[in-house]
């Protein structure tokens, strides 16, 4: 959803065909094997509702299934992944950069490998944050708890000196208000939906075609495979307004 909203604020007039998987969710404790069964039925989901571009909303989908998806449908398909790491190297002054997320993202290795390949000399620490989903998730933005797990999860990057931080999960915006004074306030802090969004605006000043394809002041739709109170709660923290999620059967999907 914080991906949503950034291709929404930069984007305004185009329209949207989300899906959130909650039903499934977290992606970041499944296989690989799951992970790909389950992005592969997200995009044909997607696709049947009309979509003409991807985005892979999800870095754990992203690091585990980007490839695959990219082989497998013939549509431009963003991931959200690359636009962070391109944004980290721009503003990092001591190439030493801090990267959490879950532990299927972590254990991919994708962020220091693409770090590395496009700066030899960074050095990449990563911490993975299992915890910090289900908490936000459950709307624990301010809990003592939250701020305690937070402080825990930064402690070993604060030892590494790194001077930016990228959140590797796209839930972690919502806590980026606990996250930057516990991390320091002199490292930067690397939001993975403003950076997707902003290269997708990029790709359709770029390609026009592409953009003249899509439909114009539309209505976005936001489909889920669950609705719980704790979403319902979350989407319109995230958006500043009620959204209608609109549940769908996974047999559907």
């Amino acid at each position: 959803m914080t991906v949503a909203k950034a291709v929404e604020q930069l984007l305004p007039g185009k329209s949207l065909v989300y899906f959130g998987d909650l039903a499934r969710t977290p992606y970041g404790s499944k296989s690989p094997e799951t992970i790909c069964k389950y992005s592969r039925q997200d995009t044909e989901f997607l696709l049947n509702k009309g979509a003409k571009i991807i985005i892979i909303a999800c870095n754990t989908a992203a690091s585990v299934a980007s490839d695959l998806l990219k082989a497998e449908f013939d549509v431009p398909i963003f991931e959200v992944i690359s636009p962070a790491i391109e944004k980290a190297l721009a503003v990092t002054v001591n190439s030493r950069i801090g990267v959490i997320g879950t532990r299927a993202t972590i254990k991919s290795n994708i962020y220091e490998t693409k770090i590395v390949e496009a700066r030899q000399e960074a050095k990449v620490f990563s911490q993975p944050c299992p915890l910090l989903v289900p908490l936000v998730e459950e709307g624990w933005l301010d809990k003592r708890e939250t701020k305690m797990i937070i402080r825990r999860y930064l402690h070993p990057l604060q030892h590494k000196g790194v001077d930016t931080l990228v959140l590797g999960c796209t839930h972690y915006p919502l806590l980026t208000h606990l996250i930057g004074p516990r991390i320091g306030r002199k490292v930067n802090v690397i939001d993975s939906s403003t950076a997707v969004a902003d290269r997708v605006k990029r790709y359709l000043q770029d390609h026009p075609e592409v953009d003249n394809s899509l439909a114009a002041e539309g209505k976005s739709m936001y489909y889920v495979s669950d609705v719980t109170d704790a979403a319902r709660l979350t989407a319109q923290r995230i958006f500043g307004r009620k959204l209608d999620l609109i549940q769908v059967d996974m047999e559907g999907i």
